[in-house]
């Protein structure tokens, strides 16, 4: 029987859920654990995609579980952003369930029945921040998915793995707490109201000079955007497991982030009035900062998932860059963006995680010559390199082209400068390990066992390569689709 659509869209919370439970239940039987992993991953994305079908007949789902105050409740709805967002993670979610089934047993981790788990409860907060109808509703999931990271953080349960996990908890929460949450009050305050409405529900009740004050609190409150000075936790959570890593670069958390800040300019400043407010472009040199200074900090690195871990930093700066141009391209390009990262960055972890279980090798320096080892994995790791770059035919060219066409749209010389001089950065240290990877000779003989690495991890990472490739291609439903959030929910 198929749901009904606001049925669907109280599901889409709970199925996660529901999955982390049985997975706990059946944690004495791998196999069986592992099968309920990938039926619950399954069944999410099935229930977002009959959400997105009744985005596509028009039909705007609310629900509304507890109203506190006039204009404060727990309430979910559908908008193109959301379902993008939703779309994306539960899509994902099947991919990294497979890849973590390699992983996990080919590495012969610890602890694997709290790492599923932990994995769908992170789920279900995702689903409840891309659902989110207000800004309350948003905070609680943003917080449940902060949490039940944590423990995916210390997997590993060293020091080093404590101590990553501490920085990455410490920093996410007092942000939130610090920031978020007092900017979550004011708007509140001065509106009445804290629903994601078109145009915004700000203009009119706040002056320009406190309106950037309130914006840098959202921008830096949103810890998981990663923009300067908040980016540290990123690059502690490295000592997580690979799987871990694409759920925080690509799948889940980072995207939350960039999610959350989109929406806010959108549906709580709104772009008119944020075009009215002059200070705003000190926000504008705040993200171009991080874009150029993180390229420049990865371009140092020489272990591959702390230039990865930068990369991400930088990337996840280029939507809230192109969200802050406040051009309708640029929006699109902000949007379409999450989608690009998401693909080309999860291929990249995905392949630096088949590295070490196959090779034992965690070090750039350390890749010469394994291209013809793993021809599979330093492929697909060439497609998710070239897609941050920008080069085509691969997604990260969609997105930086409607960016650039937002930034020509305003005039912005500025955000032409930044995305021209981190292409150059981006191409400065992914093509050199390409090169590396494939014509240089091996310094060291190889492993005797050393080859591709189990069969489930190089499954998914070849499929997220193909969708990088894919949606250079067929990304006009996307970007359809991403026209909706500039006209909202009706």
């Amino acid at each position: 029987m198929i749901p009904s659509a606001s049925t669907a869209l109280e599901i889409a919370i709970l199925v996660p859920l529901v999955g982390a439970l049985l997975i706990v239940l059946t944690g004495k039987r791998p196999n069986l654990r592992e099968a309920v992993t990938l039926v619950t991953a399954v069944a999410l994305f099935a229930v977002v995609l009959r959400i997105m079908y009744s985005l596509t007949r028009e039909e705007i789902i609310e629900i509304t579980l507890i109203e506190m105050l006039p204009g404060l409740s727990l309430s979910f709805h559908t908008e193109p952003l959301s379902i993008l967002f939703a779309a994306i993670a539960s899509f994902l979610w099947i991919v990294t369930s497979v890849y973590s089934i390699g992983y996990m047993r080919g590495n012969k981790e610890q602890h694997q029945t709290r790492f599923y788990a932990c994995f769908a409860i992170a789920l279900s907060g995702a689903m409840g921040v891309a659902f989110s109808a207000n800004l309350l509703t948003l905070f609680v999931f943003y917080e449940v998915l902060t949490l039940s990271t944590y423990p995916l953080v210390a997997h590993k349960g060293d020091e080093a793995a404590k101590k990553g996990a501490r920085t990455y908890l410490g920093i996410l929460l007092a942000t939130s707490i610090g920031l978020l949450l007092p900017a979550i009050i004011w708007t509140y305050a001065i509106a009445g109201t804290l629903d994601f409405t078109p145009g915004g529900i700000l203009e009119g009740r706040i002056a320009g000079g406190l309106a950037t004050v309130l914006l840098l609190m959202f921008v830096l409150g949103v810890g998981k955007a990663a923009v300067m000075p908040v980016h540290r936790w990123l690059p502690a959570a490295m000592v997580a497991p690979t799987p871990v890593s694409a759920l925080l670069h690509a799948v889940a958390v980072v995207k939350a982030g960039v999610f959350t800040i989109t929406k806010i300019i959108i549906y709580i400043f709104g772009l008119d009035f944020l075009v009215e407010v002059p200070t705003e472009r000190l926000l504008v040199y705040l993200a171009g900062f991080t874009v150029i200074a993180a390229s420049v900090v990865a371009l140092r690195q020489t272990n591959i998932k702390r230039m990865l871990a930068y990369s991400t930093i930088s990337q996840l700066s280029y939507i809230v860059l192109a969200a802050l141009v406040l051009a309708p391209l640029s929006e699109i390009g902000a949007a379409v963006h999450i989608v690009a990262h998401a693909f080309g960055k999860i291929t990249l972890f995905f392949a630096a995680g088949a590295i070490y279980v196959a090779a034992k090798k965690t070090e750039v320096t350390q890749l010469s010559g394994i291209g013809r080892r793993m021809p599979w994995t330093m492929t697909a790791f060439a497609i998710g390199g070239l897609s941050m770059v920008g080069v085509p035919p691969t997604a990260g060219f969609v997105s930086k082209w409607y960016m650039i066409a937002g930034a020509f749209q305003n005039d912005n010389y500025f955000v032409l400068a930044v995305l021209v001089a981190a292409t150059a950065l981006n191409a400065a240290y992914f093509l050199p390990i390409i090169f590396r990877a494939f014509f240089d000779t091996e310094d060291e003989p190889p492993q005797k066992d050393h080859g591709e690495a189990p069969w489930p991890m190089v499954a998914a990472l070849t499929t997220t390569a193909a969708l990088v490739l894919l949606f250079f291609v067929f990304n006009g439903p996307v970007v359809d689709l991403e026209y909706g959030i500039l006209k909202g929910p009706q």
